[in-house]
């Protein structure tokens, strides 16, 4: 087995930790909500799919011997907490912490298939990417269909959880 390039492994591994923090936030704000709470079934389906893409990655990394992030404790801890907090704030801001992180996902996985499509580099890899984009594209517009913006203080909440991830896709594609 050949060894994967640096920037693929950074991609694979960057991909991996948002999975694995997607499935901490719906686990902590179904822990809040429970499985009768506004949104609970939606976000159970939608954590579903989360462990699906997660797998997925996992496997990829088995296969091609990338590390996980070394920041997978603090994300566990970090993505459940926000999911918690956004579903104590109430309904409206669990799906407003969705669409803002579906917002910066579907933009990281669009740069990452621009990246990959002009060296025409890892079918796999921009297959799987494309794929999990749709998914969360749909999970993003299920949320704002579901309330989202009507959060309190949207704009500043939003906001925040967009900075949040932007700063974590660049932390997790480094450590």
């Amino acid at each position: 087995m050949s060894k994967t390039p640096d920037h693929i492994a950074r991609m694979i591994r960057v991909d991996q930790a948002g999975e694995f923090g997607a499935t901490r936030i719906y686990a902590g704000q179904l822990a809040v909500m429970g499985d009768r709470g506004p949104h609970s079934a939606e976000i159970a389906g939608m954590a579903e799919q989360e462990a699906g893409h997660r797998a997925k990655f996992d496997a990829l990394m088995a296969r091609r011997g990338v590390r996980p992030t070394a920041l997978q404790p603090f994300w566990d801890r970090a993505g459940f907490a926000l999911g918690a907090v956004t579903a104590l704030i109430g309904p409206e801001a669990a799906m407003a912490c969705t669409a803002a992180v579906e917002t910066e996902i579907d933009k990281h996985y669009s740069d990452q298939l621009d990246q990959l499509a002009e060296t025409n580099e890892d079918p796999e890899l921009a297959a799987m990417i494309e794929e999990f984009r749709e998914d969360e594209r749909e999970h993003r517009d299920a949320a704002l269909a579901a309330g989202a913006e009507r959060a309190p203080a949207y704009p500043v909440l939003s906001g925040l959880i967009r900075m949040g991830c932007r700063a974590a896709i660049r932390i997790s594609e480094r450590i």
